[in-house]
């Protein structure tokens, strides 16, 4: 008793009671619970065979973009090669897959994304020994050849990467902790959630860690990391292995989910689809590659299916939040969100949304011009009427080209010269003390 009652009352000016203890609590959780309950509703929602496969692969890319995260934003190392643990942990996961439906090996289904996980964990562990003993430039172009290594290496040792064709397993036919048909797309769906979950809090616990907060040290001056007694390569080692680690688990659920795996997962293409979802979202927050992964996958989806132009849409999007929002865009959002409750819209509301609408007509002037050009350029017929915007156009006339561009300049000119100018004017008065109407 005489313990809790010297806890609660060693700062008097600052007593606290377990009253005020529990709100804060709740404070800080109720995000996350309440990110929980939606995603359990969300088959409910969203209930055609695409959507269920389409949120399977969104849980799936949020552990291996914040198992990214881990190395980029946490540690300060740009790593090309991700993929390569990602890849490897599915193909371990979906060699012992094949052996439980060959020999009817009684290991749950709910434990093979371990296998994954420690598959990575391992692989980490021997490349991590070697592109972690630098940072900086030098690491990037390690890591860059390690995926170039075994990427190359597919190709060669086709026993065990299942050569062109890849590796088929079946879900269905493996035992159960729970006593659960994985046949559905939807019960699949529950699985990732429920490993999601645990990978989300694991991974943001590990940032409250020394290690975690060495990690930053590391990553915002190693020299001085190593003054006060830490070694930056064994710190960068071990988050470099952990991030494997998660990585490998995200490559278990994925065989799971998809029941096949082929070369394409050790890829560069893989490793740049998690940078790009990573950076897009914004490796400052945490929640940044959450939402950076869930956007890429759905906008991989959806565009895919009505452009051929998709992969550069994704390029101009990664050059111009480069370019504009270093911050990425949950970070447009927060930092948004944070003037908003602080005040500083009142007054510039209107010019902050007439800015917003110069943008949008740029971005849609833009999307013109590149349709036309994709169809003029990559199309067998370059004269066959095609569908832009609601219109049907022919991309060999001049009318469309000179509308598109018309759009796209007047969109350019009145963010760059009106709208801009006009925001950081109003804004401006506001701080110094000015009114506006």
């Amino acid at each position: 008793m005489s313990i809790v009652q010297d806890q609660r009352t060693s700062d008097k000016n600052t007593p606290i009671t377990t009253a005020a203890v529990k709100p804060g609590r709740l404070k800080s959780l109720w995000p996350w619970l309440v990110m929980i309950g939606v995603a359990l509703v969300l088959p409910f929602i969203f209930t055609s065979g695409h959507s269920v496969n389409m949120l399977n692969h969104m849980g799936i890319a949020i552990i291996f973009a914040l198992s990214y995260n881990m190395l980029l934003g946490n540690t300060g190392l740009l790593s090309f090669g991700h993929s390569v643990y990602y890849g490897l942990g599915g193909f371990v996961a979906m060699h012992v897959l094949r052996v439980i439906n060959d020999s009817g090996l009684a290991i749950p289904i709910e434990l093979l994304p371990l296998v994954g996980a420690f598959a990575g964990l391992a692989f980490g562990i021997v490349f991590g020994a070697v592109s972690t003993r630098r940072a900086g430039v030098v690491f990037a172009m390690i890591t860059l050849g390690v995926g170039a290594l075994v990427h190359s290496s597919s190709l060669m040792f086709s026993d065990f990467f299942g050569g062109e064709a890849g590796l088929f397993g079946n879900r269905v036919d493996v035992t159960s902790l729970f006593g659960v048909d994985y046949g559905p797309s939807e019960h699949v769906y529950y699985l990732i959630v429920g490993w999601a979950v645990l990978s989300i809090g694991a991974i943001y616990l590990l940032r409250k860690t020394p290690l975690g907060w060495m990690a930053n040290a590391v990553r915002d001056n190693p020299e001085r990391a190593q003054f006060v007694g830490y070694n930056p390569q064994m710190v960068r080692f071990l988050q470099f292995s952990l991030a494997a680690f998660f990585a490998g688990l995200a490559g278990g659920l994925f065989i799971i989910a998809d029941e096949i795996i082929s070369a394409e997962a050790v890829s560069a293409q893989v490793s740049g689809q998690v940078l790009l979802a990573s950076y897009l979202g914004g490796i400052g927050y945490f929640m940044g590659p959450i939402f950076g992964a869930i956007l890429v996958t759905f906008l991989a989806s959806f565009l895919s299916s009505v452009t051929d132009a998709w992969v550069l849409y994704f390029g101009l999007m990664f050059i111009g939040v480069v370019m504009f929002a270093p911050q990425g865009l949950f970070g447009v959002l927060h930092q948004q969100s944070l003037a908003i409750r602080d005040g500083q819209w009142r007054g510039s509301t209107l010019v902050r949304l007439y800015l917003l609408l110069t943008m949008l007509v740029s971005v849609f002037g833009l999307i013109c011009v590149v349709e036309l050009a994709y169809h003029y350029f990559r199309s067998w017929d370059p004269s066959s009427p095609f569908d832009l915007m609601g219109f049907t156009v022919n991309a060999t006339n001049a009318l469309p080209w000179v509308v598109s561009f018309a759009i796209l300049i007047a969109g350019i000119a009145l963010l760059t010269a009106h709208a801009r100018p006009m925001l950081a004017r109003r804004t401006g008065a506001d701080s110094q003390g000015g009114t506006s109407s």
